[in-house]
């Protein structure tokens, strides 16, 4: 008998038992879950979302281009103020102007906001809301008609939202036209602006060639709404604020390098 079991058999106290089967078991069930939760919450702050309190929303700082869009439900908007706004390192880039409607509906603020935006230096993009009851060869007219592109202007947006009744096979032939005509005058490709089911029902599959613009506000990360897609700009927020815009702005970020940023915007 050795000194340490002598001195275990003299104090008094019984041989510990080693742990049965069923509790390493759940040791290591435990140990797996609080990785797993370290690896999940790791993964879904990967974009570094951060309250910023000057614009009221959470916003994904690791994205360096934040923008808005707006139209006339956003009344007067003071550009100068817009411009001059900046927290957490976060300025707005760039904003994309509600310019036409259907076949001849112009947004009332456009012609204002096209011009002072350009004017206090403002990147911008103009989108066209897309009516399924309209012929897509009048729409594009209309827009080409309103909206004269310069010189490091943004691409532009097809915003597709209703399908106003009309099959699929029709919605999706009458967009593919619009894009065909608006590329063929402006000579840039178009993008295209969804939400997650109509980029499921219309566009996946479809439109593959072409960059988008997707909305989703209840995502924590991009791949929940598209993992393979070329998206360009992520709008993850309705309810964002800006000195200069009464009420709530859309909030969008460039999903790229800067470097990408200067081909997008030629």
């Amino acid at each position: 008998m050795t000194a340490k079991k002598q001195h275990s058999a003299s104090s008094g106290q019984p041989p510990k038992k080693p742990l049965p089967p069923k509790g390493w078991a759940i040791l290591g069930g435990t140990a797996l879950l609080i990785g797993l939760l370290i690896f999940w919450f790791s993964y879904r702050n990967e974009n570094e979302w951060t309250f910023v309190q000057k614009f009221g929303i959470r916003l994904p700082l690791r994205y360096s281009l934040h923008g808005i869009d707006v139209s006339h439900h956003n009344a007067l908007v003071d550009w100068e103020k817009v411009k001059k706004v900046q927290s957490e390192n976060v300025k707005i880039d760039f904003v994309y102007i509600k310019a036409t409607e259907g076949a001849s509906h112009l947004d009332r603020q456009f012609e204002r906001n096209w011009k002072e935006a350009r004017k206090v230096g403002i990147k911008r993009g103009a989108y066209h809301f897309y009516n399924p009851r309209v012929y897509s060869n009048d729409q594009a007219v209309h827009f080409i008609k309103t909206v004269k592109m310069q010189k490091g202007d943004l691409p532009p947006v097809l915003d597709l939202e209703v399908a106003a009744g009309k099959s699929d096979e029709i919605i999706i032939k009458g967009v593919r036209n619009w894009l065909t005509l608006i590329e063929k005058h402006y000579g840039v490709r178009p993008i295209i602006y969804v939400n997650e089911h109509f980029y499921r029902k219309y566009i996946a599959g479809n439109f593959d060639d072409y960059p988008l613009w997707l909305a989703g506000y209840s995502k924590a990360h991009l791949n929940d709404l598209a993992e393979s897609a070329k998206v360009l700009f992520w709008q993850h927020s309705e309810k964002g604020y800006v000195d200069g815009i009464r009420g709530f702005v859309d909030f969008n970020v460039f999903l790229h390098e800067p470097e990408k940023w200067e081909e997008v915007a030629k």
